[in-house]
């Protein structure tokens, strides 16, 4: 066999290598859509205007040591909610832009994130999570979730406001670090003025 016929072989090898790496390895798929999100695709559609939110249901949570919270104690603040699994590569994907997100606000009084395991998990989710130094808080769902939050696909992550009522849902991976989306949650961050006390012009 000749050098060339080797050199074929050798490239065929390493190419199927990689496809097998990213067809099956969770995290070696999520590494190539970290790749597309850095040349700005995944970005998530936020509102361009004030719509009407929707009112949710009270959903309740519950963390490692048992201690629950639900959404109505959480109102005065913006609920960051992402559903995820350690074994959904879209869901690896948009980890880094999540923690970035909440390294920016997780001193923040009006900010909480719920990182909500799908796989019911702590010791996995957990391992996880400090396997790659986040600090984000894991979360299991204590209460029932209507469709109109959490259809079954992952990732899926809803964003509600101060008076605990939904503002954002995105299903699929996106980049939660993006100029767009930080400017959305300042907003919704943001103490709503009376009309008659809104700033003119």
């Amino acid at each position: 066999m000749d050098k060339k016929n080797i050199k074929k072989y050798i490239s065929n090898g390493v190419f199927i290598l990689i496809l097998a790496l990213i067809l099956f390895v969770p995290s070696a798929k999520a590494l190539v859509i970290q790749g597309l999100m850095q040349v700005g695709l995944f970005n998530p559609d936020v509102p361009s205007k004030e719509t009407s939110a929707t009112t949710a249901l009270n959903l309740k949570f519950k963390d490692r040591s048992g201690k629950t919270v639900t959404l109505d104690e959480l109102k005065g603040k913006v609920v960051f909610l992402n559903f995820w699994a350690t074994w959904c590569p879209p869901c690896l994907a948009e980890m880094p832009s999540i923690n970035k997100l909440y390294e920016q606000h997780k001193n923040s009084e009006d900010v909480v994130f719920i990182l909500l395991d799908a796989d019911s998990n702590f010791e996995k989710a957990n391992g996880y999570m400090k396997a790659r130094k986040y600090t984000m808080p894991v979360y299991q769902m204590a209460s029932s979730v209507p469709e109109q939050i959490f259809a079954g696909s992952l990732p899926t992550t809803v964003v509600f406001d101060k008076q605990g009522r939904l503002s954002f849902k995105h299903e699929g991976v996106a980049n939660y670090n993006s100029k767009k989306f930080v400017a959305f949650i300042e907003k919704l961050r943001s103490p709503s003025l009376p009309r008659h006390l809104s700033p003119k012009g």
